[in-house]
């Protein structure tokens, strides 16, 4: 029988036998090592979880919560100091014209004032007497008769004098009136210093009612030494009651124009500014 002989070559396809060398196990595991580097430096970061999304929205979701209720705190006290300025701009007017004297108006002493302490109120001696005429008008839509009980006072600078008005409700309702007043010539103003009246204050009488209105007031002696009030020897105080109204934040003023009061406070030598109207 026939035998084939042995051959030393192998198919193709066949595999390679196995290499038991210590060079090729060595070559095998330095590709291994390269193929892993570069699996790595390719492969892209692993992503955050979903939770470390939420935490970020939620932590900008206060942000700006916190930063919507500081605006809103903010505007809030804003209107509400624009609205009490607008309350008290009346009032912190009639207190800077008592305490300067602004354009005639008399400056009314508070009893922390350095001016009204007692040792201020002395009369100076040596020194001419100053005429102090009085004189009183009123709105004619204001149904009172209103008058001076006395048509002048002679005083010394430094001497508190008590003078008296005289008001009547002549009509059968009764009626809320207020008064301004000013003083002329007007450079003499801040040293007329009235420690008691009933400007800027309501006064209501009742139907045929008659009051006495006091007025306590003295000359401060520092305006011997004003060059500009050397020469003076008469001054006129001057009332005008009118019928009180309230206005649209609830203040009572005077129930005539901004021309009529504005003169009778001796501002109508003065150009103002155009009055806003306010509505409720």
């Amino acid at each position: 029988m026939f035998k084939r002989p042995l051959t030393l070559t192998r198919h193709l396809g066949s595999p390679r036998p196995q290499s038991h060398s210590p060079g090729a196990s060595s070559w095998r595991t330095t590709r291994l090592i390269f193929d892993a580097m570069a699996m790595s430096t390719h492969s892209s970061p692993p992503r955050p979880p979903y939770s470390h999304f939420a935490h970020q929205h939620e932590a900008r979701r206060r942000l700006h919560a916190t930063r919507n209720r500081n605006l809103l705190m903010y505007s809030t006290a804003a209107i509400v100091l624009g609205v009490g300025v607008t309350y008290a701009a009346v009032p912190l007017y009639r207190m800077f014209c008592a305490a300067t004297g602004f354009a005639g108006t008399p400056a009314v002493m508070s009893t922390s004032s350095g001016r009204f302490d007692p040792s201020r109120l002395v009369p100076v001696e040596g020194v001419r007497r100053i005429r102090v005429h009085f004189n009183a008008d009123r709105s004619e839509t204001l149904p009172w008769n209103f008058f001076p009980q006395q048509r002048y006072v002679d005083v010394l600078p430094g001497e508190s004098s008590l003078a008296f008005y005289k008001a009547k409700n002549e009509s059968k309702k009764d009626v809320i009136g207020i008064a301004t007043y000013n003083v002329t010539p007007d450079r003499v103003a801040p040293y007329f210093s009235k420690v008691e009246c009933f400007c800027f204050e309501e006064q209501k009488l009742l139907a045929s009612e008659e009051v006495d209105m006091p007025l306590l007031f003295f000359l401060d002696k520092d305006m011997l030494d004003d060059p500009s009030c050397r020469n003076i020897d008469d001054i006129v105080l001057s009332y005008t009651f009118f019928r009180a109204r309230r206005n649209a934040r609830g203040h009572l003023e005077p129930d005539a124009s901004d021309d009529v009061v504005q003169k009778s406070l001796g501002f109508d030598s003065y150009e103002h500014a155009p009055r806003v109207e306010v509505r409720g």
